[in-house]
């Protein structure tokens, strides 16, 4: 699964004397795509390099290597995330401030948008009142006129008909100079409009970005409190259950997902779970998670994707628990599978992106023994706008390592119960989970995303 870039967003500042905070403002979101990076490789750096250890030999849950510890993000690596996170968060802050400035200080009277504009206003009113008066000297003209009696001399008629002419050029000119005055209003008035929109707009940029920014230190520092916590637990002390092992033939395959899916619709799939192993497995963890961003990649868009699931003899519908995880399948049976129904809706207010449905699958057995899908399989597919009709597409896909044994039968009669204690809320490192969703780091992961995340801790399985 390739790694998605972010693009950076186009400020709609246009005007010349904001160039300061147009800077400002990119600083600022250089900062806060370089903090969600640095989070997606410390989980990266955490997650992929003790799965390649992993499959290199089983002996690994006897004897675990030093490398897996060495790995894990430590209390100084979260510290300068948490840090860097804080400080990102800190100038898209600043960047508010300096957008609201910008717009407080177009609506004082020493901008000089406000001051042309109101300029420009009164030149106006003077122009009409200028043209008003012309106007009433014609009218006079002409009134006096037709007032001279009938033995008015000539001399007397040639003046007040030259009093009219020069009364009706006076008015033309003053009715010219009023149309020139009311252009440069209207102008100087959409001139100060238009900086203040942008300035608005400039400010809901810098918001958006604050907001992400806040919840990226969220994350951090909750990753930080976390790991902290499992510190003072003894958690670097081996407290971890190092008897889950990754078994790659308990397989989770998705199919009829499509690759396109429409925003406000529900999309009906199916999730496979299969026991390629020659022994039962006594209880089985499906797993479900949906991410998706906007087009940028900058946007989460997980509030808007929701993931549903049912039995594949049963029509009701139940959410995915909060851990990603649905009822477990107690047992289930060498070579047999378990099919699961799954329903996709998303919101009609979504905007056009992208998603990817993560699915993999754990076990553990009355014995006390533990393990689950090596590799998190990633399903990805596109976000289109509500309305859109993207006609046929074709499932979405991803390369899979399917079983050899060729005689799978069905599970018949396998129950599905509650779970009793999510795998994904005892993993072997909580801080790293929290910070791979938080970060959206799950997208730059993809397949590198393993079993070891989730293994339980010892004495957490009840």
């Amino acid at each position: 699964m390739s790694l998605r870039s972010y693009d950076h967003l186009k400020s709609p500042l246009r005007v010349p004397f904001r160039s300061d905070f147009l800077f400002f403002l990119s600083r600022t979101r250089r900062a806060h795509v370089k903090i969600r990076r640095v989070l997606a490789t410390a989980v990266a750096a955490a997650v992929t390099t003790p799965v390649l250890l992993l499959s290199v030999t089983p002996a690994f849950a006897d004897d675990k290597p030093a490398a897996q510890t060495q790995n894990k993000p430590s209390i100084a690596e979260l510290e300068k995330a948490a840090a860097a996170a804080q400080a990102a968060y800190d100038d898209a802050v600043a960047a508010v401030d300096a957008a609201k400035a910008v717009l407080d200080a177009l609506e004082t009277d020493d901008s000089p948008l406000k001051a042309a504009s109101d300029a420009a206003r009164m030149a106006a009113d003077q122009a009409a009142t200028t043209k008003a008066t012309a106007d009433q000297a014609v009218i006079d003209a002409q009134t006096a006129l037709k007032a001279l009696p009938g033995d008015a001399t000539e001399e007397e008629k040639t003046a007040a008909t030259t009093a009219v002419t020069e009364a009706e050029a006076e008015a033309e000119a003053a009715g010219e100079a009023k149309v020139a005055a009311d252009t440069k209003a209207t102008e100087a008035l959409a001139a100060w409009n238009d900086a203040r929109v942008t300035a608005a707009q400039a400010i809901d940029t810098a918001q958006e970005v604050a907001k992400t920014a806040l919840a990226d230190k969220d994350a951090a520092d909750a990753a930080l409190a976390k790991a902290k916590e499992e510190e003072a637990e003894g958690g670097e002390d081996g407290n971890e259950d190092d008897t889950c092992v990754p078994e790659p033939k308990l397989t989770t395959v998705v199919t009829g997902l499509p690759s396109t899916v429409v925003a406000g619709t529900k999309t009906d799939f199916k999730l496979r779970v299969t026991n390629g192993t020659d022994r039962t497995l006594d209880e089985v963890y499906p797993f479900v998670y949906v991410h998706a961003t906007d087009t940028s990649g900058l946007k989460g868009l997980d509030d808007l994707v929701h993931l549903q699931w049912s039995s594949a003899k049963s029509s009701t519908w139940k959410n995915v628990d909060n851990e990603h995880y649905i009822d477990r399948v107690s047992p289930l049976k060498a070579g047999a599978h378990a099919d699961i129904k799954m329903r996709l809706t998303v919101d009609a207010k979504a905007p056009a992106g992208n998603g990817v449905t993560f699915v993999a699958g754990d076990y553990w057995n009355e014995d006390g023994t533990c393990g689950g899908s090596p590799d998190l399989e990633g399903y990805e597919f596109m976000i289109a706008a509500a309305g859109s009709k993207p006609g046929k597409v074709p499932d979405a896909t991803v390369k899979t390592t399917k079983p050899k044994d060729s005689n799978l039968t069905t599970q018949t009669g396998a129950s599905a119960s509650p779970v009793g204690g999510t795998l994904a809320a005892t993993g072997s490192s909580d801080a790293t989970s929290q910070l791979a969703l938080a970060s959206g780091a799950a997208l730059a992961i993809g397949a590198g995303a393993v079993f070891v995340v989730r293994r339980r801790k010892a004495g957490s399985h009840a």
